[in-house]
């Protein structure tokens, strides 16, 4: 169901009450309680334990703090539990793949119970976006660059999802510095942000094929930031392609904000545009595993299904002697949930042959942290540019 489409509803002082439930990745709660400043953190974590939705009616900054108490209590370790006597490893110790593919999924349950449990504290905005707790912040700009104009309905969202939201808004208005461009992009509200800047380089320093001067394709474009790369590199027309409204909305605005606009064609399309083009370039989700939430389907792709449809349909539209390139980490194959044979295999399956591929390693903070929950697979991870031909 649409979540324009939800409504929620509860009854407070012995009256019915009714709202939008606005969420793209938490589940509406069964129950919703109407709470304030009297709620300890204790009874707050039995009640959103058990899946009660509390309807935060106190001051906005003492929600704030419930939060964050509710946070030091999911994040908890839990207590450690004695070998049970007599008890023996009977089974064969597990190999690196299974112990990577068993930390990735013990870490995601983990995000995904954090997230469940500290998305059910709930504000109500008023029909015009407002809300109306002593000391709440003005944040009509945030949610309707998010939700759209006001429709006259009141709406319930998490404290979460409004922290989202306000980040977004910040990021839209400051932008992402991208020294590969020379310039700032602007990530919209479900748009995911260009932080990670080495794939970047690669596509700034990777020779540009013959042709490719003339026409260049970007599949899945997001804030447009390849697109404008290839625009500022001479590419006299890029297409560049996306399913997701915000992102066409984005992407163009961005395109515009850096003096590219007139070289880059934005369509609304599922992968490839109409036609052949000596470059096509793509920078799909990188693990191969369902997203918690919307914002993480630009890293999360189950099943590899972009990647795939990405191979599956390049050689239908590169010119000949036309390059694709794909960029692409190997942190799913450290974690255990891809191999590298198998990507090779799909290549090979698609009439394409890699041509050359050029690595780097991550810079972003979590590849050097020996407390991420990830380390090991992270600071083996590589980012390449992988540039395939017609077989």
């Amino acid at each position: 169901m649409n979540e324009q489409d939800a409504w929620i509803t509860w009854e407070e002082s012995g009256m019915p009450h009714r709202a939008r439930w606005r969420s793209e990745s938490q589940a509406m709660p069964a129950a919703l309680l109407p709470v304030d400043d009297t709620l300890t953190a204790n009874a707050a974590f039995k009640l959103v334990s058990e899946g009660t939705g509390l309807l935060w009616r106190g001051d906005f900054h003492n929600g704030r703090q419930l939060l964050q108490a509710l946070g030091r209590r999911v994040d908890k370790p839990p207590r450690a539990h004695p070998p049970r006597k007599g008890a023996q490893a009977s089974a064969p110790a597990p190999d690196a793949a299974a112990l990577a593919r068993d930390a990735f999924a013990r870490h995601r349950a983990t995000q995904a119970r954090r997230a469940a449990l500290l998305g059910r504290v709930l504000l109500q905005f008023e029909p015009d976006h407002s809300i109306a707790l002593r000391r709440a912040p003005d944040v009509r700009a945030a949610v309707d660059e998010a939700w759209g104009a006001p429709d006259g309905a009141p709406a319930i969202a998490s404290l979460r999802e409004l922290q989202g939201l306000v980040g977004a808004h910040e990021w839209r208005k400051k932008g992402v510095d991208v020294p590969a461009l020379h310039g700032r992009i602007h990530p919209h509200f479900g748009v995911f942000s260009p932080l990670r800047g080495e794939y970047l380089d690669l596509i700034a320093q990777a020779p540009l094929p013959a042709g490719a001067d003339a026409l260049a394709f970007d599949i899945g474009t997001g804030t447009g930031v390849i697109a404008a790369l290839l625009a500022r590199r001479g590419v006299r027309q890029v297409v560049a392609t996306d399913l997701d409204p915000r992102a066409i909305a984005c992407a163009t605005e961005n395109l515009a904000r850096l003096g590219v606009g007139p070289q880059v064609r934005v369509v609304q399309a599922d992968m490839f545009p109409d036609g052949r083009a000596p470059l096509v370039v793509c920078n799909p989700p990188w693990v191969p595993t369902v997203p918690n939430a919307a914002i993480e389907r630009a890293v999360y792709d189950p099943d590899s299904a972009m990647l795939r449809a990405f191979l599956a349909g390049l050689a239908a539209h590169l010119a000949p002697g036309g390059e694709g390139w794909l960029v692409m980490s190997d942190l799913a194959e450290h974690l255990g949930l891809r191999t590298r044979d198998e990507m090779l295999g799909w290549i090979a399956d698609a009439g394409l042959r890699v041509l050359a591929r050029h690595d780097t390693r991550p810079t972003h903070p979590k590849a050097g942290d020996p407390t991420e929950p990830l380390f090991a697979a992270r600071s083996r991870e590589v980012t390449s540019l992988w540039r395939l031909g017609a077989a």
